[in-house]
């Protein structure tokens, strides 16, 4: 090539004044181009090809000592990609002559490397521009990276001059990038900036680490934008000014928050994660980390181009998942109104139970907290010779002394309380949960506090005195009694969400449960649909025109 040749699309010529005295010719352009991904072994091959020059004079010797001064002259003719060019599908969101600007899906490779000479991104980038290949390189087009499974933006430039102006722009830190992580647990601040150095980790080759000794210079800052109601998890913006390899997963895991699904750097908080089962490890079966936001000058207009990409649907459908509230209704009733047989048509249909009088029988039994409790109140008499709660005497006593019967209430009532508590928290996962507490809303336990709704029972007076007259042997004083410690039932359902009827056919009951548990059903399906249009309208999740897939 004569000097008034114009380079191709693919062949770069670069000029600079040599401002080092001693420095050697191929050094010298080695660090000048190091941004540019260009090795030094291929500008010594340019320069023994004749394609360097000094103040206009050809040099073939990569060792020439400079003087300091000159006027320097390197032409890099493009080396052919070697791979093999795959069908696939690119997801470009904007294309012109000079440029791509792709939704990278997870799980895909961005390069061939050893022992991976296929499969990649730039496989298929070689199949939709094959001029692509005459870039430099064995990443053509390539200008910054996202791991395997990391998805979001990525810049891709289709000549050589884009290339090198894009990679420039990177090394100069001019291009703006933000990412979503969704991290273990919940930041004790709502944003900071990390600058800790990054490096190969002395003990695992293969992985980077914060850097006690040397390592580059890594900036990330973030900021709380999220977190699940039970603290599992959060989800951050994050922005990077450099772009050092796994920058933001080791900055995560360094404050102790490693990004969900990554399995090398939060090894321990996935494992526990894993152990949940269920749509919560299936979807954070990789890194939950997403290329957001992009903005860089365009190396050809000049103008600066911005782009927003939402996360795709295994990450925001995790967002909903661990949003989502567990349904807490609890179930009431008067004595014999059929209380315990509605709860059981909602273990029946897989939900988790709790009653209180279970509870109850089990802090009465030998042993138990509210027989030790008694004791240590009453004495002896309290008890039965296996060590288990006289119910008839404390029924007896309860029954003539109101003030005992509020004594027994504020010892017992807690312990029920605590035991409600327990098991909520372990079924915090779940869509819904019922609680059988017959005194919930006499004992102040209002809805909201331990509960969200209640089911309350309806049936007819006559129709409960037969029953617990021939189910438990009450008498009509026992049951007059034992309805005065509780409000009337009007006043009672009248608190309820759901109020079901079960005066007649048994059989309706079971006919109500259904009800219920489809109106229920229905709830969580306008909060799954509410919470996605929140999600929608930050930009944290995206309908079908935005990501190609439905909500």
């Amino acid at each position: 090539m004569n000097d008034t040749t114009a380079p191709t699309p693919f062949e770069a010529v670069y000029d600079a004044a040599a401002d080092e005295t001693g420095a050697r010719l191929d050094v010298f352009w080695s660090a000048r181009l190091a941004s540019a991904d260009i090795s030094r072994g291929k500008i010594r091959i340019a320069i023994e090809a004749g394609l360097a020059a000094i103040d206009g004079t050809v040099c073939r010797k990569p060792g020439q000592k400079l003087r300091g001064g000159e006027t320097l002259t390197l032409t890099l003719a493009p080396t052919p990609s070697e791979a093999v060019a795959e069908e696939g599908a690119l997801g470009v969101l904007f294309h012109d002559d000079h440029l791509l600007v792709l939704n990278k899906p997870p799980r895909l490779t961005i390069h061939p490397a050893p022992g991976l000479p296929d499969g990649t991104l730039v496989n298929r980038l070689l199949h939709h521009f094959p001029d692509m290949r005459q870039m430099a390189g064995h990443r053509p087009g390539i200008v910054h990276r996202l791991d395997k499974d990391t998805s979001g933006l990525l810049l891709v430039a289709l000549t050589e001059s884009a290339r090198l102006a894009l990679a420039a722009d990177f090394a100069a830190r001019r291009v703006s990038k933000t990412y979503l992580a969704l991290v273990h647990g919940r930041p004790a601040r709502t944003q900071d900036s990390i600058d800790l150095p990054i490096g190969r980790d002395p003990r695992h080759p293969t992985r980077m680490a914060v850097a006690e000794k040397g390592g580059r210079e890594a900036s990330s800052s973030w900021k709380l934008v999220w977190s699940a109601p039970d603290g599992s998890a959060s989800l951050l913006e994050v922005a990077i000014a450099t772009g050092r390899t796994h920058q933001i997963r080791v900055h995560m895991a360094s404050m102790g928050h490693p990004i969900v699904g990554d399995v090398v750097y939060g090894s321990r908080q996935q494992a526990e994660w894993t152990r949940r089962g269920g749509a919560v490890a299936r979807l954070a079966g990789r890194q939950m980390l997403h290329a957001w936001k992009l903005a860089f000058t365009h190396p050809a207009s000049g103008e600066t181009q911005s782009f927003q990409l939402p996360p795709p649907r295994d990450f925001w459908r995790l967002l909903l998942i661990l949003g989502r509230r567990c349904q807490r209704v609890g179930v009431v009733g008067m004595p014999g109104c059929g209380k315990s047989t509605l709860l059981a048509h909602f273990a029946a249909a897989g939900f988790p139970v709790f009653s209180a009088d279970a509870a109850v029988a089990a802090l009465y039994a030998p042993g138990g907290d509210g027989a030790h409790m008694l004791s240590r109140r009453y004495g002896e008499v309290a008890l039965l010779p296996d060590g288990s709660v006289d119910k008839a005497w404390l029924g007896r006593n309860m029954a003539e002394r109101d003030r005992f019967r509020r004594e027994v209430c504020e010892l017992i009532h807690p312990r029920v309380k605590g035991a409600l508590s327990g098991f909520l928290a372990s079924h915090a996962g779940t869509r819904a949960v019922f609680a059988e507490v017959p005194l919930l809303f006499e004992a102040g336990w209002l809805p909201g506090e331990v509960v969200d709704m209640v089911v309350g029972v309806r049936c007819s007076e006559p129709v409960r005195a037969g029953r617990l007259a021939a189910g438990r042997g009450w008498s009509p004083e026992l049951i007059a009694r034992m309805d005065s410690w509780q409000w009337a039932e009007d006043k009672k359902l009248a608190k309820c969400r759901f109020v079901v009827d079960n005066s007649d056919d048994p059989a309706g009951l079971g006919r109500a449960a259904d009800v219920v548990l489809a109106e229920l059903a229905g709830l969580r399906r306008q909060d799954m649909h509410r919470r996605f249009e929140a999600l929608a309208a930050s930009g944290y999740a995206g309908r079908s025109r935005d990501t190609g897939e439905a909500p």
